[in-house]
């Protein structure tokens, strides 16, 4: 249920402020590492600054498909999980922004099927990588900081590099919606966004 009292907050605001910063820095970090040649340098710091995020700004989502399936579920409160949403889109798209400035070739921000598969092959892979991505958050969910953030960053790494060669290896259809509103390449943009939607088991969940 919609709970407008919700807005004075000051921990609502906060955690909305979170989504939006670990998302921008999230994003920004995947960004600049795409433009290494080859999967690994971008699964490496996708992994590495989930590990960081999630012990320094209290583990956020940072990730819509986990927001939604924390709504779904009803584990989080619709203001909650719609302002999550919006401040998970505005840092994707900031931090876009800052990338297609920075780097010359605007292809490489975009995440797309890989002319090696189909469309059906990418969503494949895309969908077993959100889904071990999902199981990791379950179990960061249950430990210290420093474990989860092994965890979190572990799964974001392991996903991006299987998935990579097929579909990019997105696992967060954030990552993928940034570049392609700053550079208007939606080509089968559909398949970073119809992820497993997995119910988690505590809302502070998420990266990837």
């Amino acid at each position: 249920a919609l709970c407008p009292q919700e807005l004075r907050s000051g921990c609502f605001w906060r955690g909305v402020l979170a989504e939006a910063a670990a998302t921008l820095i999230f994003v920004g970090v995947v960004l600049g590492a795409s433009a290494a040649p080859g999967p690994l340098a971008t699964a490496l710091a996708g992994g590495l600054v989930t590990g960081v995020l999630a012990c320094t700004l209290e583990a956020p989502q940072a990730n819509p498909a986990l927001t939604l399936a924390l709504l779904c579920t009803r584990k989080l409160g619709a203001l909650r999980g719609a302002a999550g949403l919006l401040a998970q889109c505005a840092g994707a798209v900031l931090a876009s922004a800052a990338a297609r400035l920075a780097l010359p070739d605007d292809a490489s921000l975009v995440t797309r099927v890989s002319a090696a598969g189909t469309a059906g092959q990418a969503l494949a892979w895309e969908t077993f990588a959100t889904f071990q991505l999902a199981l990791a958050a379950f179990a960061a969910a249950d430990r210290a900081a420093p474990q989860g953030g092994l965890v979190l960053g572990s799964a974001v790494a392991a996903g991006a590099l299987a998935a990579g060669p097929f579909s990019g290896g997105s696992m967060n259809p954030a990552r993928s919606l940034g570049p392609a509103i700053v550079t208007g390449i939606w080509d089968d943009h559909w398949v970073s966004w119809r992820h497993p939607r997995v119910p988690p088991r505590d809302p502070s969940v998420g990266m990837g």
